[in-house]
């Protein structure tokens, strides 16, 4: 099958917008002025965090959940100091004692509750997740009762769209009030926010004074702002640079394994790709290892299901069709038969959309990847970029595939996107998916309260995900950023949640 060379795929954009901003300040800090500079790839149109998508109130330190994600990926207090429950149904949260918002007022049990209020009534997808029927609260306690036993739910308020904010603050969108590290000077929506140390933060004086998070998709622009200077740390540089920055004994690359999958969406409300066997033969195609070899210079791992390995409910390794003669095959069995070297039913030649965005470079690649094998089906794929995927699928269903990305597992367990991508009317349901068995089994795993039970059904669900070709999983990828040699405390996590905190700082002159 084709193989298609990376530096075709992603034009060389340096329109640098950085050009406009202050420059990095890890080489000039001075003092208690201490400033610092992060590019991030994916732009945000809103810091609402019950909203934003790109969960960038959390990333930026403006806003924090109620418990976190370690790295070891158990859950740890954040804004809670502890919790319990008897029945797995009614949860009791004692919050720490010293919150406050970076407008001075108390982060009480009260404030807490009005947020989590404001989350579940303004975000379907949380709405549907937390399952909450009832929150009370006294003091610093905040009692919560779901609908339903729900023995994963403080899991579920590790997710950056249940951060807490002063719901009476003006202008939510724009200027979010929270109790992190970093308080919103000012926020150009798709370029950058300005951000102020909170001086009163509950955990301790954040280090740096003045933060600016900037946005960029074009990864190699965003090579070039850390090479000149203009950032001093990115998110995501271009796996073709990685050995060229390496070379710079200024620049200090790091890479961790990450709870993402890249994958090919199917549109499953088409009656094309309702046929598992169209699906595969799309599956058949993609020479996953090739892709993390090749597209990824070795920083991926073929992916084996929605799930990494080492997870106790991961599906292993299903057996599928592969390689270009399988892909013919599944093809025939969807009814096809090539026509003048055009693959045709009821007279009809197969055209599809495939659609794909830049600010994760390697899809694209992968996307004229499967663009160009699936010419060798006789079928014909226009490539459509988009901006942002998530407010695009979510709109628009005029696609046929997509390359897309997510984190599976975030929080360690199963459930988030069973719930999400699997079950009708799911937040990340996109493709339309509606497999009466895998409801079945989803349903009994929210019911279940025992782990090992719990690890089995989302092990079966996966497996049948598998076996259906619903999606495609291809590579695991690294999470890899790289930051000049003034940053301290820089720390690249496997969640992708937390990047500027109040330890973050650089060297003084």
């Amino acid at each position: 099958m084709a193989y298609i060379a990376k530096r075709m795929i992603i034009p060389i954009v340096f329109l640098f917008i950085l050009a406009s901003c202050s420059a990095g300040g890890a080489d000039s800090a001075k003092g208690d002025e201490k400033k610092l500079t992060f590019l991030f790839n994916i732009p945000s149109q809103t810091l609402d965090p019950n909203l934003d998508v790109n969960y960038t109130a959390v990333r930026a330190g403006i806003s924090e959940t109620l418990v976190k994600i370690s790295a070891d990926l158990s859950i740890e207090p954040w804004l809670a100091k502890d919790w319990e429950s008897k029945d797995g149904q009614t949860w009791v949260f004692t919050l720490k004692d010293n919150l406050t918002f970076q407008n001075g007022k108390k982060a009480d049990a009260k404030a807490v509750k009005a947020s989590l209020e404001r989350t579940i009534r303004e975000s379907k997808a949380m709405n549907n997740a937390l399952k909450i029927k009832e929150i009370k609260a006294a003091g610093q306690t905040l009692t919560i009762t779901t609908k339903e036993p729900f023995p994963e739910f403080p899991s579920e308020l590790v997710h950056p769209n249940t951060s807490i904010i002063d719901v009476s603050a003006a202008n939510i969108s724009q200027q979010p009030v929270g109790t992190g590290p970093f308080q919103v000077s000012s926020f150009e929506a798709g370029h950058k926010i300005e951000l102020e140390r909170y001086d009163d933060y509950w955990d301790g004086k954040p280090k740096l004074k003045h933060v600016t998070f900037s946005f960029n998709e074009d990864a190699n622009a965003r090579v070039m702002a850390l090479q000149s200077k203009d950032a001093d740390i990115i998110y995501r540089p271009s796996v073709e640079d990685i050995d060229q920055i390496q070379k710079d004994s200024s620049i200090t690359v790091d890479s961790v394994p990450s709870l993402r999958v890249h994958q090919i969406l199917y549109n499953t409300k088409k009656d094309h790709f309702a046929d598992r066997h169209l699906r595969r033969a799309f599956d058949a195609l993609l020479d996953r290892k090739e892709i993390a070899e090749s597209i990824l210079n070795g920083h991926a791992q073929p992916a084996d299901g929605p799930f990494l390995a080492d997870f106790p409910f991961s599906a292993g390794t299903v057996q599928k069709p592969s390689g270009l003669e399988a892909a013919k095959a599944e093809l025939k069995k969807a009814g096809y038969e090539l026509e003048n070297g055009k693959a045709v039913k009821d007279g009809q030649a197969l055209s599809f959309t495939l659609l794909t965005y830049q600010s994760r470079p390697e899809l694209p690649l992968i996307a004229q990847i499967l663009e160009s094998n699936a010419k060798e089906l006789g079928i014909s794929i226009k490539i459509q970029q988009v901006e942002n995927i998530d407010e695009y699928l979510a709109k628009n269903d005029d696609w046929d595939l997509a390359t897309y990305s997510s984190m599976t597992a975030p929080r360690g367990d199963a459930g988030y996107l069973l719930n999400t991508a699997y079950i009708p009317n799911g937040a990340l349901n996109y493709s339309g998916i509606e497999n009466q068995t895998l409801i079945k089994w989803i349903e009994e795993f929210n019911r279940t309260i025992d782990k090992e039970k719990r690890d089995r059904l989302a092990k079966k669900a996966a497996e049948l995900i598998e076996k259906e070709t619903l999606n495609s999983f291809i590579v695991t990828p690294e999470n890899i950023t790289a930051y000049r040699d003034g940053v301290l405390n820089w720390e690249t996590s496997k969640s992708e949640y937390y990047m500027l905190t109040k330890d973050l700082d650089v060297k003084t002159k």
